[in-house]
């Protein structure tokens, strides 16, 4: 148009769709060079309407690039110039302005202004246009039901129009609905495919990757959202937007355990909104300053009560977490009557509400109680608090969503075990919050192509990348698009659905069960471990060591026992020994003395999962498993063995060439044996469904990174744990015979990732691995001796034990049962 010596007019217009797309861009200085352009031609015009229009345009890059007032006095010269259906246009956009700026009441006024000039002029764009801010600032004053409806009544709209962006920004917005809601799963799903919908468009979506965030914060992905909004930070030039991430990356931090780096996103976030003039922004910033300074053992600040006034004045829905954090100070000074009121307002919050805020409020109220001494209220209180996130949790379908959702309620169970008088109710509480997101198995459709695309073009780029650096020349190409798959997978599980179990453990149930064996339990509290010994019609409790001096003696023996393994001296034993008796007693305390003459199983907390259980003096003996918790072992206990056959696999580039084997294969005859280039992902998952009896001889891979990508090394890839959770029905018994594939990721309050916590829920009872790389030549006879015992009918730790007799300490020392059979 601006080559064809256009009127001013009509190169008003051209230059106004130029600012409007630098602007959305984040080209800022330019848009705003040419915004003004447009605004002198629309004077030249002598239109009044086109002038209103451009300046309303101008506004709102003006307060994007951070000149809040300067925008603001430009919208009232807009609102002022404009007539009709212009006059109704700017009002959405100075409402659009305000709801930037954090003025949410002025924003509204603007919506309900503007709304019926544009539905008596027919409008359709921009009456959608206008609900959907109207909902979007709804939703950012805790209205999510009046939000709900504008959004179904905009998109209903929509529906009618060809606006292929705004009709992306619906889907965008039912994710935020969903996230409001709580329900992280449907909200990964929509704005997942509004992604999809903005990328085909080539159109911005800053606002997608906050929202995003946020969601990721909310299902405890915390180091996602803070990657995420990192990233973004260096993308997009509205300088809004920029401290808006900022202010995103503060709270991610907090929540990932670093409250230095959230301390400082906070600080400048803080600083630009101040600058911008966007009080609400302003307040919301100075809130995650104050909790990371809290983090950091501050307890000083003095603004707090203030802060949360302010933040209820302004209709956040974080007004919650304001006066909460205002009596958790007040308590840290000894202030009682301070932390009273406080912590009262912020219990009004368990009553209505999202499943976190619910929970804030139960955590306001257990707390207050716990100060003032009601023991009842305090159980009560973390009992509620406690079953609201079971509900919430138990709608993600993804294990990882459950086990990194779990802690929130890390504090109300902790509260709980504090209150605990007798060794049943220490159990319970601590079996409360324990592996809860083994409760139930993980949700997947039956039939998932998009997702079994992906996994096998993972498995074939691995294996390629593989094959590149074992020949000394890496492909880069192959790493990244390995990389891009792996994120495509991780965020397809996300978005799954589960569903509500609720599973209590019953102690007289687990002690009958029981019988004459002992389970022991491992509880920390504040730091200590306490030995809960159940058994004999009984459980008991006895204090034992540190929580910080166990991890530390369990990564000394895992270490001891590597070099023990693989560089085969003798003068390791004594080392290997020694820390195991150190480890002992700090694990059990006196009630090693309590642990009868039979079976043992261990039920660790999260970061303990990696000791090698039989290297302890006292269970070197005996036969001794570990179960991720009580109710666990109970689950295994009952499940009955299918009819299905023996499996065995050999995979690939095993220095023993899984020797055992062919051995095993002739013990047992009818097996199936998938080996020499038989042992690929599809023909190894379809013959370990449902089976009775299956091992697997391949190398491992435990990602500590991202424990659901943890892998069995097959002949055509990668076998991940994202493969594994597809099973219909898990072996009842697997044995893995080389490198980790014990090994667990403690994640969330005290969870567990890894190949063991896909295998569990799934319907094995019976698990066999290594918590510590064995050596592959000296786990062959080992693991023969193993399945002697199992085709005798012993259990797998019974099995292990009768094994360990002949084998040499640092294999049969390195292998854990893992079940109850």
């Amino acid at each position: 148009m601006l080559d064809s010596r256009p009127t001013p007019h009509d190169a008003s217009i051209a230059y106004q769709v130029i600012g409007i797309w630098e602007r959305d861009f984040g080209e800022l200085a330019t848009a705003l060079r040419h915004l003004r352009r447009a605004r002198d031609l629309a004077v030249r015009s002598g239109s009044p309407d086109r002038e209103a229009d451009v300046l309303a345009t101008l506004g709102a890059a003006l307060v994007h690039s951070g000149r809040t007032r300067q925008g603001l006095r430009t919208m009232e010269r807009a609102v002022a110039r404009g007539e009709g259906v212009t006059a109704a246009r700017v009002l959405f956009r100075r409402a659009y302005v305000r709801w930037v700026v954090g003025d949410h009441e002025g924003s509204l006024s603007d919506c309900r202004r503007a709304l019926p000039v544009l539905r008596k002029e027919g409008d359709v764009i921009w009456t959608a246009r206008t609900l959907t801010l109207r909902a979007t600032v709804h939703l950012a004053v805790g209205a999510a039901d009046r939000a709900a409806a504008d959004f179904a009544a905009a998109e209903e709209l929509w529906a009618a129009t060809d606006q292929d962006h705004d009709k992306a920004k619906a889907v965008e917005n039912r994710g935020l609905v969903a996230s409001r809601a709580g329900d992280a799963p449907a909200a990964l799903r929509h704005l997942d495919e509004a992604a999809r919908l903005y990328e085909s468009l080539g159109t911005p979506a800053v606002m997608l990757t906050i929202q995003r965030c946020e969601v990721l914060l909310s299902a405890g992905l915390a180091r996602e959202a803070l990657d995420e909004a990192r990233a973004a930070l260096t993308v997009n030039g509205q300088a809004t937007r920029a401290a808006e991430l900022r202010l995103v990356a503060a709270r991610a931090a907090v929540a990932a355990g670093d409250p230095a780096l959230a301390a400082e996103h906070a600080t400048v976030a803080a600083r630009v909104f101040a600058r911008q003039h966007r009080a609400w922004w302003h307040a919301h910033a100075r809130l995650v300053l104050l909790h990371a300074r809290y983090a950091t053992g501050d307890h000083t600040a003095r603004d707090a009560p203030a802060l949360a006034a302010r933040l209820a004045g302004l209709r956040s829905p974080e007004a919650v977490q304001a006066r909460l954090l205002a009596g958790r100070l007040a308590l840290a000074r000894g202030d009682l009557a301070a932390a009273r009121v406080h912590l009262t307002s912020a219990a009004e919050a368990r009553r209505r509400g999202p499943a976190h805020v619910r929970a804030d409020g139960w955590t306001a109220l257990a707390l207050l109680a716990a100060a003032t001494g009601d023991r009842r209220v305090v159980l009560n209180a973390c009992r509620r608090g406690l079953d609201v996130l079971d509900e919430h949790r138990m709608t993600m379908g993804a294990a990882e969503l459950r086990v990194r959702a779990t802690v929130q309620g890390a504090e109300l169970a902790t509260l709980a075990q504090r209150a605990a008088r007798s060794a049943r109710d220490l159990l319970r509480w601590s079996d409360r919050w324990r592996a809860t997101a083994l409760a139930v198995p993980p949700a997947r459709p039956p039939a998932d192509p998009e997702l079994a695309r992906d996994l096998t073009a993972f498995r074939e780029v691995g294996s390629r990348a593989e094959a590149a650096r074992a020949a000394g020349a890496p492909q880069p190409a192959l790493d990244r698009e390995q990389r891009r798959l792996e994120r495509r997978i991780r965020a397809h599980a996300l978005r799954l659905r589960g569903h509500f179990d609720d599973d209590r453990l019953d102690v007289d149930t687990l002690l009958t069960t029981l019988g004459d064996e002992r389970l022991v339990a491992i509880v920390p509290v504040d730091g200590l471990l306490h030995a809960v010994v159940c058994g004999g019609g009984k459980v008991r409790r006895w204090p034992a060591g540190p929580v910080a001096d166990a991890a530390l003696e369990a990564e000394r023996l895992r270490s001891a026992l590597r070099r023990l393994a693989h560089r085969g001296s003798a003068d390791w034993l004594p080392i290997v020994a020694a820390g195991a008796r150190r480890l002992e007693a700090c694990l059990f305390g006196a009630a090693l003395g309590h642990l009868g003459d039979g079976p043992v199983t261990v039920v660790p907390p999260g970061r303990l999962h990696g000791v090698p259980w039989a290297a302890l003096p006292s269970l070197r003996e005996r036969a001794v498993g570990t179960s991720p918790s009580a109710r666990a072992w109970l689950r295994a206990r009952r499940i009955a063995p299918p009819d299905g056959g023996v499996v065995l696999v050999r995979g690939p580039g095993l220095v023993s060439g899984g020797a055992e084997v062919p051995a095993l294969a002739r013990d047992y005859g009818s097996a199936t044996v998938l080996a020499d280039g038989a042992a690929t992902a599809g023909a190894v998952l379809a013959a370990l469904d449902g089976s009775r009896l299956a091992h697997i001889a391949a190398h491992g891979v435990f990602r500590d990174d991202s424990p659901m990508f943890s892998a069995l090394r097959m002949d055509d890839g990668p076998l991940t744990v994202h493969d594994v959770e597809g099973l219909r029905a898990a072996p009842y018994r697997m044995i893995l015979s080389s490198c980790e594939g014990g090994r667990l990721a403690p994640a969330g309050a005290d969870e567990l990732l890894g190949l063991a916590a896909a295998l569990l829920p799934l319907g094995t009872a019976g698990l066999v691995a290594s918590v510590v790389p064995v050596n592959d030549e000296a786990a062959v006879p080992f693991m023969v001796a193993l399945h002697d015992g199992l085709r005798a009918g012993l259990t797998c730790a019974q099995a292990l034990r009768d094994a360990r007799t002949s084998a040499d300490p640092a294999t049969g020392w390195s292998f854990s049962a893992i079940g109850a059979s």
